[in-house]
């Protein structure tokens, strides 16, 4: 598999997780969003939004958006399952996964930011504020709902992981006080702790340096 990818974008980086966890062998195909490269007639002619991720089967066929490729994912390789078996824990599973992905993600990712700066004018602390209210609503809603035993389902890594690291990721880089979170930092701490995770970091990445 090839997964068209940069090193920053939430969404990418949940894919090579839950790749990373699968086992699942692939390559990795930096897409450049500051310079426009997603842009490009090349990589729209692979994903007509010019957005990333973009994964590309085996076989060649293509999938965007990261939520289709993990459940895509998941359906084609469950041995190493990333939903419970219970209907209900694994609905619940994905409530958390589509709150981050959702609810804080959209309004926060980079066109968004660029729409508020470059648009609308407003100055660097306003965007701030934008960026760090979002995630604020979504986390506190997060916080009593996981049981962070290490992880937020219990005591196996679930596709919600996936979801909220990035998104931790994403608010300590924008420095948001995370002492109201101790459960989601401490879910950060254990998933971090797991080889998948800490491979898919966006420090790890071959364009990390860009």
């Amino acid at each position: 598999m090839e997964l068209f990818t940069y090193f920053r974008s939430s969404a990418a980086y949940r894919v090579r997780i839950a790749l990373n966890l699968k086992g699942i062998k692939h390559r990795l195909t930096p897409v450049n969003l500051l310079s426009g490269e997603n842009l490009g007639d090349a990589y729209k002619t692979i994903n007509p939004q010019g957005l990333v991720p973009t994964l590309k089967l085996d076989d060649g066929r293509l999938l965007t958006q990261s939520t289709a490729m993990l459940e895509y994912l998941e359906a084609e390789y469950p041995a190493i399952a990333l939903l419970p078996a219970n209907h209900y824990e694994a609905a619940r599973v994905r409530a958390w996964a589509n709150l981050i992905a959702c609810d804080i993600h959209p309004v926060d990712n980079l066109r968004v930011l660029k729409y508020l700066k470059g648009t609308l004018n407003v100055s660097d602390d306003e965007k701030t504020a934008w960026y760090h209210h979002w995630i604020q609503e979504g986390f506190r809603a997060l916080e009593p709902e996981l049981a962070a035993a290490p992880y937020c389902h219990g005591s196996e890594v679930t596709l919600a992981d996936l979801y909220l690291i990035p998104q931790v990721y994403n608010a300590l880089r924008f420095n948001l006080d995370m002492s109201a979170y101790p459960k989601i930092q401490s879910i950060w701490e254990a998933c971090n702790a797991l080889p998948a995770f800490d491979a898919a970091r966006p420090e790890n990445q071959p364009d990390s340096t860009i």
